[in-house]
Formats: structure tokens, C-alpha cells, sequence
């Protein structure tokens, strides 16, 4: 099975949906634990970094450093 590779500031799509009625969330901290923002509704959200790369499908929009 292929690493999932993701950074700050890309929106990765979650397997299952929001309340809110979307599934595409912007990724705004990294680390041991990692904090993701609803792009629908804007809630955020802190889970384990194992847990997120369990229930990240895949990345939708990758940031672009400059």
C-alpha cells in the first residue's frame, strides 16, 4: 500500500462526510496530532496523525510553496 503523502494548507478529501454535507477539509496544523477545517461550516477538528492517515482518502488540492 502506497504512503499517503500530505503538507500544510492542502485539502484532503475524508471517507466518510460531514454533517455539514461535505468531505473536503484543509489540513491547518501538523504534527503528532493534526487539526482539520470543514471547508463547508469551517469547524475544526484535532485528531491523532494515525488515526487521520486511517481516514484520509486522498488529496484534492495540494498547497504550493513559494
Amino acid at each position: 500500500m502506497e504512503e499517503k503523502t500530505f503538507g500544510l494548507n492542502d485539502v484532503v478529501e475524508m471517507k466518510k462526510q460531514h454533517p455539514c454535507g461535505t468531505n473536503a477539509w484543509k489540513i491547518i496544523r501538523l504534527g503528532a496530532d493534526i487539526r482539520i477545517k470543514c471547508t463547508g461550516c469551517q469547524h475544526s477538528v484535532m485528531i491523532p496523525r494515525r488515526e487521520f492517515e486511517k481516514k484520509m482518502k486522498k488529496v484534492l488540492v495540494r498547497h504550493e510553496e513559494e
